[in-house]
């Protein structure tokens, strides 16, 4: 009998308190959901380490909960491990895709980081999550738009190809 390997994703955004922590819970119900929470363990970390232990921003956290998204993650920065210990590494916009693949220490880990608005099916025009911290409810309420439309295309892609 043969065990499946645990397929590990790590959401990174800037400074962890709210789009990769939403991003976490978002797909952790998506896997839950689909009664897949054995396959997956589902992180989420910051390239800004200011923020480190912190729960997520008070907003996003209430935003999230309107939609059934428990937000209780303690922010933490990235680091080089993480690129041994994930197979997928998530980025929320083009600059936090730059810096993980400059931190990438081989051609190899480099090959895990993907941008999450490249598995979107229905929020096509945006290329990249945009950073709610300074908007209002609208910019928070666009985020888990397309943080669930992201995450289901990713759950999709692993489960089509894992």
């Amino acid at each position: 009998m043969t065990t499946k390997k645990k397929h590990k994703i790590l959401f990174v955004c800037l400074g962890n308190i709210c789009r990769s922590p939403a991003a976490q819970a978002v797909m952790q119900q998506i896997v839950d959901e689909a009664g897949a929470s054995a396959d997956f363990y589902i992180d989420s970390a910051g390239l800004y380490s200011g923020h480190a232990g912190q729960l997520p921003d008070r907003r996003m956290r209430v935003h999230a909960n309107r939609r059934g998204y428990t937000l209780d993650h303690r922010a933490r920065p990235v680091h080089t491990s993480d690129f041994f210990d994930f197979d997928t590494i998530v980025a929320m916009d083009g600059s936090n895709y730059r810096q993980l693949c400059q931190m990438a220490p081989s051609p190899e880990d480099e090959r895990k980081v993907v941008r999450m608005m490249d598995f979107c099916r229905v929020a096509t025009r945006y290329d990249h999550v945009p950073d709610p911290y300074y908007e209002g409810a609208e910019g928070f309420e666009l985020v888990l738009d397309l943080l669930q439309d992201a995450c289901r295309g990713l759950f999709e892609e692993i489960n089509n190809n894992g």
